[in-house]
């Protein structure tokens, strides 16, 4: 059975008085532990995809199934929940809080949930190669480091599935290879399901399936996305 899988996607927008359509008639599958990449330029409609997949909004027509979960059945409360439980997130900018240090901001998904947090928050900024650095606070790291923090976060919960918007637009091409191949190993190391959407082919590549995506419709998918 598909961790996660959308039908019939279609996503539109009134705008000076016509209707806009952003996508169209997505139909796709994805298997539990995979690598997948959405590519495509920028107004392809690829982050509203992830909106749609990821539960932050609800689709115009189709459906969107979540670990067994019928997103679009649910209230905006509802999907929050199951996005509390089953879902991290990676984006282009780091959005980590400014007060609190690098361990705190990791620990903060598990302290939501009445989770022990500290050892385990410690444990992903070792993995992430911060281990010496959880005392620092965002402004005292550099954009890669907070990006990795960011990812650790990502992870700390043990969703199910996380998605990567862009999460190296705002770093060099280095350091950005440095964070891919970091989401890389822990989706390997985890078994964590990882959707990455960008525009950039050579970073779609390091996933083991890229669907593509052009104008609001998908238009190639290569490679099972399996390890």
């Amino acid at each position: 059975m598909s961790l996660l899988s959308c039908a019939s996607l279609t996503k539109t927008y009134a705008s000076g008085g016509r209707e806009l359509t952003v996508l169209s008639n997505i139909t796709f599958a994805v298997e539990a532990g995979a690598f997948v990449a959405i590519l495509g330029p920028s107004g392809s409609g690829k982050s509203t995809l992830l909106g749609l997949l990821a539960g932050l909004d609800r689709p115009t027509q189709g459906t969107v199934h979540l670990d067994g979960v019928a997103l679009d059945a649910l209230s905006e409360d509802q999907r929050a929940r199951v996005r509390g439980e089953k879902v991290g997130f990676v984006f282009q900018s780091f959005h980590l809080v400014p007060t609190l240090t690098a361990l705190e901001n990791v620990q903060v998904p598990l302290e939501l949930r009445g989770q022990p947090a500290r050892a385990r928050a410690q444990e992903l900024l070792e993995r992430v190669g911060l281990g010496a650095r959880g005392h620092h606070y965002p402004a005292q790291l550099s954009g890669g480091e907070q990006q990795r923090v960011a990812l650790a976060r990502a992870f700390s919960h043990g969703p199910r599935i996380v998605f990567a918007d862009e999460p190296t637009g705002n770093l060099d091409a280095a350091t950005g290879a440095t964070v891919i191949d970091l989401m890389a190993e822990m989706n390997r190391a985890l078994g964590t399901t990882l959707v990455l959407v960008t525009h950039d082919p050579e970073l779609a590549a390091r996933a083991r399936r890229i669907v593509r995506l052009a104008d609001g419709a998908l238009v190639a998918d290569t490679g099972d996305g399996s390890r």
